[in-house]
């Protein structure tokens, strides 16, 4: 019998026959100093750490997946800033928050100038666009829109901001000294282009008149309240040389359209169909040269020109 009590439980250090593999006390293994669970039944579960239990190890979470969530905070936290904050402007001169701006509107000319008692511009440059279908001229003089008077181009650039597209608006302007009025309905900036594209790509091409464009000028029509455009070089056999027009004839009307700027009627030139007819409106100097500080004698012609193609 003594030579069966030769092992000791390291745990409960009970004597046990060196035989058995688990303590019959603590049920430690014997032969390693570990631990087998005992058999449960299935009604029963164990209600703590039994000794010797390995500890169970927390979860932690990757380092993908607290990139995942950093990125996800992230989003949320910019798309809340945005439905919260881009829709509001704040003014610097009043302090009062403003919805975001509308889109500006255009009207198919090319800039505005400020002049005596409002804004110029020199031409019509989007064919079929709103100031072309409102009968409006390079060299017309705004002095309202919309009812409000006009005096100066920024004034005119802001209205136009905050003007809704596609909104029917008065224009009162001036032209040869004379007050009118005409409705003019905006159009958004791609509707200006696609305008503009579509006179370029027409398949008909553009017209030709036979003059050096950079060699025209805006002048006072002598004697009259009215502009004109001065010719100076007339290109040999091209339609103007064909038609009579001579170097120093003022044009002021050009297939029925009034001209009050060099730019208009260059513009008008290359509107003209090629190859059609158009009439041209001059005034030309008559009789010897006028002396200087005396009004040039000048005759009015109509001239017929068949438009060449450039």
């Amino acid at each position: 019998m003594s030579q069966e009590l030769e092992i000791t439980c390291s745990n409960c250090h009970s004597r046990m026959p060196s035989d058995l593999r688990f303590c019959r006390n603590c049920g430690f293994r014997l032969s390693t100093g570990g631990y087998t669970a005992p058999n449960y039944t299935s009604t029963e579960a164990p209600t703590s750490v039994l000794p010797g239990a390995p500890p169970k190890k927390k979860r932690r979470m990757s380092g993908m997946s607290w990139v995942f969530v950093g990125l996800l905070v992230f989003f949320v936290a910019a798309a809340a800033f945005t439905a919260l904050v881009a829709p509001m402007k704040r003014s610097g001169d009043n302090n009062i928050i403003h919805s975001a701006p509308v889109v500006k509107s255009y009207v198919g000319v090319d800039e505005f100038n400020q002049t005596d008692h409002g804004v110029i511009f020199e031409c019509v440059s989007t064919p079929g666009g709103p100031a072309d279908k409102a009968g409006l001229v390079g060299g017309d003089v705004l002095l309202s829109i919309d009812g409000q008077q006009i005096k100066d181009d920024d004034q005119v650039d802001e209205l136009l901001t905050h003007t809704p597209i596609g909104k029917t608006i008065d224009i009162e302007y001036m032209r040869d000294g004379e007050k009118k009025t005409a409705k003019l309905t905006t159009v958004s900036m791609e509707e200006n282009r696609r305008l503009t594209r579509e006179f370029e790509r027409r398949p008909e091409g553009r017209g030709q008149f036979g003059y050096e464009d950079g060699d025209a000028e805006t002048v006072d029509v002598p004697g009259t309240n009215i502009r004109g455009v001065k010719l100076g070089t007339i290109l040999r056999s091209r339609p103007a040389d064909l038609a009579g027009i001579k170097e120093g004839d003022i044009v002021t009307e050009f297939d029925g359209i009034p001209i009050r700027t060099a730019e208009e009627f260059l513009m008008r030139v290359r509107r003209a169909l090629p190859y059609s007819t158009v009439k041209l409106v001059i005034m030309r100097p008559k009789g010897e040269p006028a002396e200087e500080g005396q009004t040039p004698q000048l005759e009015k012609l109509e001239i017929p020109v068949k438009m060449g193609k450039q």
